[in-house]
């Protein structure tokens, strides 16, 4: 897989109920979190590199994903934002600016609901967590692993940029492994919750959505029912991109989200 990240980072281990969880970190500055997409992290990218010259990046694998053990009671997006949560609280982490994409926007606007105080800002970036309006949320159980990821960028030309015209075995098996963990978590109803339009009203923390104009995983409307329901929040939408809007455009979205992290 090329992505072409430079930027020094370390990893390091924690436990969260007894379970293992691995976090890269590298930078310096106010604290940020990323949390990875359905799909898994693919370690450190070069979105991450843009937010570590001003910040300290910290990009962990979420309970049951990557190199991080699984919690096999767990049964909601809501199970792993209390994880994450109490990851903060293991790290020492009292003002955390939070990134999350896709999936991982989901578990953030979960955690946000819950501990609000805890975060400096928040940026979601193409979040799945709620009911779309008009279309749906796609079912990656329903869609082959490639097929998935070529459908999350604006053409299968940036899918290959990315991951080549065949994808490295190691990293299917990432795609197949936190394909599993994302059924255990999601699947009814499948990648949005009922109750979060209702909770999200009490978010306090500054919040920024960026959101790719031809998103055909997470609907382009997810992010103005986002905006509509957060309290302090505003929508981007950066045109052409599509899902993975971080990996085609790094920079843009690095540039996007240091300004909230530094305007916050």
């Amino acid at each position: 897989m090329s992505t072409i990240a430079s930027a020094p980072h370390t990893e390091e281990r924690i436990s969260l109920a007894g379970k293992a969880i691995r976090i890269l970190k590298g930078g310096s500055g106010p604290a940020v979190v990323t949390l990875h997409h359905s799909t898994g992290s693919p370690g450190w990218l070069p979105v991450h590199d843009h937010l570590a010259g001003e910040t300290t990046v910290r990009v962990p694998d979420m309970p049951g994903y990557g190199q991080s053990e699984r919690p096999d009671w767990a049964r909601s997006p809501r199970d792993i934002a209390v994880l994450m949560n109490q990851a903060f609280q293991s790290l020492g982490l009292d003002s955390v600016h939070l990134v999350g994409f896709g999936f991982g926007g989901f578990i953030a606007a979960e955690l946000a609901t819950m501990d609000p105080s805890r975060l400096a800002s928040l940026t979601l970036l193409g979040a799945a967590g709620l009911k779309p309006r008009e279309g749906e949320i796609m079912d990656e159980m329903l869609t082959g692993y490639v097929d998935y990821m070529i459908a999350g960028f604006r053409d299968q030309a940036h899918f290959e940029q990315v991951y080549g015209a065949t994808p490295e075995p190691s990293v299917r098996e990432l795609w197949d492994y936190s394909r599993e963990m994302t059924a255990r978590i999601c699947w009814k109803p499948f990648m949005f919750s009922n109750q979060l339009p209702h909770l999200l009203k009490g978010v306090t923390a500054r919040t920024l959505l960026i959101w790719g104009a031809e998103d055909r995983v997470v609907p382009p409307i997810c992010g103005q029912q986002y905006a509509e329901a957060i309290p302090n929040a505003r929508l981007e939408v950066i045109p052409g991109a599509g899902h993975y809007v971080e990996f085609e455009e790094p920079g843009r979205v690095g540039g996007l989200i240091a300004a909230h992290v530094r305007g916050a």
